[in-house]
């Protein structure tokens, strides 16, 4: 059963596509990377399937009834905020509460619980603006868990964290793979994805390959998708393809 099925889907800015003609379906309970060279509209892709971008054409349908969580790129945050590393995690129960909701006792423990999970006990009042890039992303993931999503979105989740937390972090990852939820995320590290990812969607502003990580990623495959980027034309009508 499909968790997100994609119908002839072009998505784009200023009516320039950035993701062109895409169709394909991310199965419930699968856990998919999306690969592909610089500007091959990954990031888009995924802004739209949050419905933070409109389709300029296509259609994105979801399972029924299936909560999502998304984990923007840490260039899309704003560290400067005010606000310490237990209220950061504790908005993952605004789905459930509110923005202005009580927090009860089985609540907070579900929060000190997500806390713990990523290696930050003893972090809970630092503020998020002293934090390492590693020591925010481990929060992040913390906020995930108490979101408790069946589908979850992660935008490059892994880059420049060091070796232990992306470790750690991939470890929360295979867990909810586990859990039967279906993850989706855009990375930069093949090898990560050869290793740990069962399928993978190579794209380069439309699908060269999807399916099996084993054979999607071949030379051939990646070298053809390098090439698409290069030629794409991104003055094109939403409609069109460059002729090259």
């Amino acid at each position: 059963m499909s968790a997100i099925r994609l119908a002839d889907l072009t998505l784009g800015y200023d009516r320039h596509p950035a993701v062109h003609h895409l169709s394909g379906t991310i199965e419930e309970g699968s856990l998919t990377a999306i690969v592909g060279p610089n500007g091959a509209g990954k990031s888009t892709l995924l802004k739209g399937i949050t419905g933070t971008l409109a389709p300029l054409s296509g259609s994105i349908a979801f399972s029924k009834g299936k909560r999502l969580a998304y984990l923007p790129q840490s260039a899309d945050l704003d560290r400067s905020f005010p606000i310490h590393v237990y209220d950061l995690v504790a908005m993952g129960l605004w789905n459930r509460a509110g923005i202005f909701g009580r927090i009860g006792a089985p609540d907070v423990h579900r929060i000190e619980h997500a806390i713990a999970a990523v290696g930050l006990t003893g972090f809970e009042r630092r503020p998020i603006g002293t934090l390492s890039g590693g020591q925010m992303q481990r929060a992040l993931f913390a906020r995930l868990l108490l979101q408790d999503a069946e589908i979850i979105l992660l935008d490059e989740p892994f880059t420049a964290i060091d070796a232990r937390t992306t470790a750690d972090l991939l470890a929360l990852v295979q867990r909810w793979h586990g859990e039967s939820r279906t993850v989706v995320a855009v990375l930069h590290d093949i090898e990560t994805v050869r290793r740990a990812f069962p399928r993978t969607l190579l794209l380069a502003r439309e699908a060269v390959a999807w399916g099996r990580t084993a054979e999607v990623l071949t030379p051939e495959n990646l070298l053809e998708a390098r090439r698409m980027v290069e030629a794409f034309d991104r003055q094109a009508e939403p409609c069109r393809r460059d002729a090259a």
